[in-house]
């Protein structure tokens, strides 16, 4: 958890409150090495914070090939923000290239934290 506190205090002052209400709505998840975290055609509903290992955002060309947009490493933030913020499906795949920990927010969760 003090991985997410951390990264966000690079922005700005958190009180001992604030900090205490963060850790108090993230849930923490892992996955297998190339499972599927997100799938394309589902909207995206939470917002998750890498703490160890590397995902891959992809989709499928025209033509039926796999392509691969980027990687996310350890410490950042990810989701199809887009698709997240206007609650429609994603056009991309988030897979583990290795096995991955990462803390989990809600959309309910992110809507009380902001």
């Amino acid at each position: 958890m003090e991985a997410v506190v951390n990264y966000l205090l690079q922005f700005g002052h958190l009180n001992k409150q604030q900090i205490d209400l963060i850790k108090s709505k993230v849930v923490f998840k892992e996955i297998k090495k190339d499972e599927y975290y997100h799938e394309a055609g589902k909207i995206p509903r939470e917002v998750i914070f890498l703490i160890e290992g590397i995902m891959r955002v992809c989709y499928y060309n025209n033509k039926g090939d796999e392509v691969t947009n980027y990687f996310i490493d350890e410490n950042n933030f990810l989701a199809d923000i887009n698709s997240y913020n206007q609650e429609i499906p994603s056009t991309e795949y988030v897979q583990a290239v290795t096995n991955c920990s990462y803390f989990v927010f809600s959309k309910n969760a992110m809507k009380e934290l902001s």
